[in-house]
């Protein structure tokens, strides 16, 4: 298959895309589940409940998904643009995750001074890491726990990815149309990651986020960039050996026993490769026009889901912070409708306007429908 052109301002989506752009969309309603999975066991059974609370594996598909996203869109132009076409990336991707990341810091904000003001303990909310947050560092290694809006930790973790994405370009040109060697350093890398967590003695990818989570994401990024240069170089792609791969790896890991650090990468990035060359009906509920909606407005639903549910338990929850179906009804709602709120009244415009102030002695990059 040839390399996809990056398309012009008019284009829209490659239509192959849409499904990843769908199935964005659903991972971040799997990590709204997880969060507020606890205030749901008057509801759900207990089966229903501790598959939620396996939620937390939906973000490391968003760092293979946006490490795949990113090479697609950025690896050809930042390959020939130097250093001035890096730092036009930059500052697009600044303005893609920062100023909705201000936002909802600034809600957690005043959400604390209502605290002191009505004499109720703060907890989570430590000043002194304020600057971090606000710098989208927090999540470094400077840190011993997760603090103000707790699922910004990956955002963080995705910031410095984008950092060292140019070097990664730069490393990946002798790999590019190379489908085995890009397969090979894939599975080194899923090794890499397998041996770094057990190494700390860990067996869930979800542990220590504040030590592990900067490694985590870096190798899910490079994962996914690695994905998308074997789904480039593919001359016949068939979605069935990825498919029966990802398949057999869960069923063959969790009859050993192996940990969720060695079953659940490899998975992801096989199971991804076998949607993106689908044409199935998984691919095209995915790339429904439902499903899109969801993906496009993924980021302000990941973001804003954490502080609406706090605000929401102190107004409508009782002692007991559980919810019945009512509340969780109107809760889920509510994140709707904040999320297309957000999306439409102030992350597009402000990274619209951003971008029309991008620094001039930056390179100008193709448009990226992809994103």
């Amino acid at each position: 298959m040839s390399e996809p052109h990056l398309h012009e301002p008019s284009e829209r989506r490659p239509r192959h895309l849409d499904s990843l752009t769908g199935l964005r969309g659903i991972a971040a309603w799997l990590v709204v589940l997880y969060h507020i999975r606890l205030s749901l066991v008057s509801i759900l059974p207990p089966g229903v409940i501790a598959v939620l609370a396996r939620g937390y594996l939906a973000v490391d598909l968003f760092f293979v998904l946006s490490g795949f996203v990113m090479w697609y869109n950025y690896a050809v132009p930042l390959a020939s643009g130097g250093p001035r076409a890096a730092a036009r990336f930059l500052w697009r991707r600044m303005a893609r995750i920062w100023p909705l990341h201000l936002l909802i810091l600034g809600g957690f904000v005043l959400f604390r001074a209502a605290l002191n003001v009505s004499g109720r303990p703060v907890e989570g909310l430590p000043l002194d890491e304020l600057p971090l947050q606000v710098l989208l560092i927090q999540n470094w290694g400077f840190t011993h726990e997760l603090a103000w809006n707790h699922p910004a930790w990956s955002i963080s973790t995705e910031f410095a990815a984008y950092l060292v994405f140019p070097a990664i370009v730069a490393a990946g040109q002798p790999i590019m149309g190379r489908r085995r060697l890009a397969i090979a350093i894939a599975a080194l890398l899923l090794a890499g990651e397998y041996a770094l967590f057990t190494h700390r003695g860990l067996r869930t990818l979800g542990a220590d986020i504040p030590t592990m989570g900067l490694w985590r994401c870096l190798i899910g990024f490079m994962l996914g960039t690695l994905a998308c240069v074997i789904w480039q170089a593919a001359r016949s792609p068939r979605a069935w050996p990825w498919a029966l791969f990802a398949t057999g790896w869960i069923a063959l890991g969790s009859v050993a026993g192996w940990p969720e650090t060695a079953i659940v990468p490899p998975a992801i990035v096989t199971a991804m490769l076998a949607l993106i060359y689908d044409k199935g009906p998984l691919a095209r509920f995915l790339a429904s026009h439902a499903a899109v909606w969801l993906g496009e407005v993924s980021y302000s639903t990941y973001l804003a889901h954490a502080f609406l549910f706090l605000v929401f338990k102190l107004l409508f929850v009782d002692a007991s912070l559980q919810i019945g179906w009512a509340e969780l009804a109107a809760y889920l709602l509510l994140l709707l409708i904040a999320s297309w709120a957000l999306y439409r009244l102030i992350e597009k415009p402000a990274q619209r306007w951003l971008n029309a102030r991008t620094p001039g002695w930056t390179r100008p990059l193709p448009a990226s429908p992809a994103e």
